[in-house]
């Protein structure tokens, strides 16, 4: 059983962008919204709750972010964004037959050429974003391993930034709510230090970059 109504109401709030960003622009019917949940708000919680409960937290929630780290300035940041096409990812069953051979497409991959790799390693899983042009090399290195999964035709768009990045919070959080809010669907994203990249689908690439020099421009 949760805590209280009001997390419950937080979790049913935070996996939906569009009612989100309503509760935050106080554009949402609370009477509304909160006969629609009140059955998942029940089997969450446990036991019976009141619509003038929901009605209650979701108003608190609302004031909550309003007042909180939702309208935050992006401050001293400076940024530019690169945009870097013909990307195909592939996952696969993480192996260590296969981490063995990523020497070989370290060693052909020229980042001042302008190739993009990005090689995420989970506990069970690896994920590869690679330049198009490296397909029949990494296909050669992935020949005998057990691939999860293949994607085609994908756009890096890498935000990269000077000042006070790191310490600015929220930056990450309002560029995926903002990507979420229009509907892109964000296959992998990669952080470092001064950069935070998007891989997307090529149709999604220009609404995309609309979309972050907007949120980033307007702070």
């Amino acid at each position: 059983m949760a805590d209280s109504v009001s997390g419950c109401v937080k979790r049913i709030v935070d996996k939906s962008p569009f009612i989100h960003e309503m509760l935050i622009n106080g554009i949402l019917s609370f009477s509304n919204y909160a006969s629609s949940i009140q059955d998942e708000v029940q089997k969450a919680y446990g036991k019976e709750v009141k619509a003038s409960a929901i009605v209650m937290a979701l108003r608190r929630y609302a004031e909550e972010l309003r007042k909180g780290s939702y309208k935050k300035q992006v401050g001293n940041v400076e940024y530019g964004i690169v945009m870097k096409t013909n990307i195909f990812d592939l996952n696969l069953v993480r192996r260590d037959s296969f981490i063995s051979k990523l020497g070989v497409l370290y060693g052909q991959i020229s980042t001042e050429k302008g190739d993009f790799l990005n090689i995420t390693l989970g506990s069970h899983e690896v994920s590869l974003a690679v330049s198009e042009k490296y397909r029949s090399l990494v296909g050669e290195l992935a020949k005998d391993e057990e691939v999860l999964h293949q994607m085609d035709d994908l756009v890096a768009l890498s935000l990269v930034f000077t000042g006070d990045f790191l310490q600015t919070p929220g930056i990450v959080y309002e560029a995926v709510r903002h990507l979420a809010w229009e509907q892109i669907n964000v296959i992998e994203i990669v952080s470092t230090m001064n950069e935070l990249t998007f891989v997307i689908k090529r149709e999604d690439s220009m609404k995309a970059f609309d979309v972050l020099q907007g949120f980033l421009s307007a702070n």
